[in-house]
């Protein structure tokens, strides 16, 4: 049995309580406390993933059906971000992808390059997804270990970017966000809305609170998942609906939303409770023996996807993403399972545009233009990968691709710069600028990246 079958085994509702009840003991967290703490935080994950896999399983077959009202035949298949993660790990990079990580991130935090501990190990999938491009692309396993490593460096710090702006709006003190999929459309979410800024679009209020506000019983987050739950069923029925089952079907998608609207945050409540006293006890640590040296805890996006903001614009964009597959001339990617994954790619755009579902959405329109194009460009390397990982290709496809990660943009680049020793000093390069400028220019950095001055670094 190797590590990631123990990890697939345990799962996170398992795992991640163990590594969070160690990471306690290491900070002098007594026992019970982190015991206990441990024990709610996989309580609150149960809950998070069981209400995720609702959203999912009953969001996704109306995405599906509206795709297939196009009538559209392409010949790249979306297979979904499960098929990514099971090609990540069964692939030869997935073998090395914990240790890599787990090295990386232990030296970065060291030099001061990070304060993230990302104790997310399942989702170190994403490292593995790239490196495993790039060793399909070059057949050179240093390169594809390097990928690996590279891209959990960068996202990294895109965690220490985003985690003032997203701990203030999710309300998740002392927590950051080092996914490999939602970090990597920060760089591009952060030019666009100052563009939209500069536009005034940040004048028209469309954040939850101010929309509940204005439109009162209609813009109760509720009352929204429950009419945009209505409007995608109703679109992805729309060639059956003399049949009673298709209006059955747009009824239960507009409650399953409503109850996601309403549940998902409450365990997320969950969550904090445990999450919390291990969150206060490390700073009182820190405080006391590193001169008040940041630490924060590194998390799965799944967190914060539950935010009304974050469903409300990623099931706008899920008509707007059918729509977009079909006009984009370039485009040979069929979207179908991953519809359903379109909070995650908007969930960190979320802080940078303090709610604003307008903006939001405007952004992940462009994301997803441009990542349509990416997963086009990537899936003879994605099918490459696929094949030498044993997967089992769908009946009928020739080319695969996904949402996630096949459209990431941050894999995208380091995959066409790690195709010789030349590109992978260019990309170290690249890092050091980037971490050289948010390091010396953090306070700023981190408030256009949607934090407060109160909530900001200070330098």
């Amino acid at each position: 049995m190797t590590l990631n079958d123990i990890i697939s085994g345990l799962g996170v509702t398992v795992l991640l309580p163990i590594i969070i009840f160690f990471l306690a003991i290491i900070f002098r967290i007594s026992v019970k406390k982190a015991f206990r703490s441990a024990v709610l935080i996989g309580i609150g994950f149960i809950g998070i993933n069981l209400i995720l896999g609702y959203f999912l399983n009953n969001l996704a077959p109306a995405a599906q059906k509206m795709v297939k009202f196009t009538g559209v035949h392409l010949p790249v298949l979306d297979v979904g971000w499960p098929a990514a993660a099971a090609i990540a790990f069964a692939g030869k990079i997935g073998l090395f992808v914990i240790p890599i990580t787990v090295l990386v991130n232990f030296l970065m935090y060291i030099f001061h390059w990070t304060d993230t501990i990302d104790v997310d190990v399942w989702n170190y999938w994403h490292f593995a997804f790239t490196g495993g491009l790039v060793y399909a692309l070059t057949n050179n396993l240093w390169l594809g270990m390097l990928a690996a490593a590279i891209d959990a460096m960068l996202v990294l710090v895109l965690g220490d970017w985003t985690a003032p702006a997203v701990q203030e709006y999710y309300k998740i003190p002392g927590i950051s966000l080092p996914h490999g999929f939602s970090a990597a459309y920060v760089p591009i979410a952060i030019p666009i809305n100052w563009l939209l800024d500069k536009l005034h679009l940040d004048k028209i209020k469309a954040d939850p609170e101010s929309i509940r506000k204005k439109w009162g019983f209609f813009g109760d987050p509720i009352i929204i998942g429950l009419i945009l739950g209505l409007v995608v069923g109703f679109l992805g029925n729309l060639k059956t609906l003399n049949m009673a089952k298709s209006w059955f079907d747009i009824l239960k998608l507009g409650m399953s939303m409503a109850g996601v609207m309403y549940i998902f945050p409450k365990m997320v409540a969950i969550l904090m409770d445990g999450l919390i006293p291990i969150s206060e006890g490390v700073r009182g640590f820190m405080k006391a023996r590193a001169s008040n040296r940041k630490f924060y805890i590194g998390l799965d996006s799944a967190i914060a996807v539950g935010d009304p903001a974050a469903i409300a614009s990623a099931m706008i964009l899920v008509p707007i993403a059918i729509i977009l597959m079909v006009i984009i001339p370039q485009n040979q990617m069929l979207l179908a399972v991953d519809l359903a994954v379109l909070p995650f790619m908007v969930v960190m755009t979320i802080p940078i545009t303090r709610g604003n579902v307008l903006k939001t959405v405007i952004i992940g329109t462009v994301i997803i233009a441009v990542g349509l194009l990416i997963g086009t460009n990537l899936s003879p390397l994605f099918t490459k990968a696929a094949i030498q990982a044993q997967f089992k290709m769908p009946t009928n496809a020739t080319q695969i691709s996904s949402i996630c990660d096949g459209s990431n943009p941050l894999t995208w680049f380091i995959v066409k710069l790690m195709n010789s020793w030349y590109g992978v000093a260019a990309l170290f390069v690249v890092f050091f600028v980037f971490l050289y400028f948010y390091r010396k220019h953090r306070k700023a950095w981190e408030i256009i990246a949607g934090a407060s001055e109160e909530a900001a670094t200070k330098e």
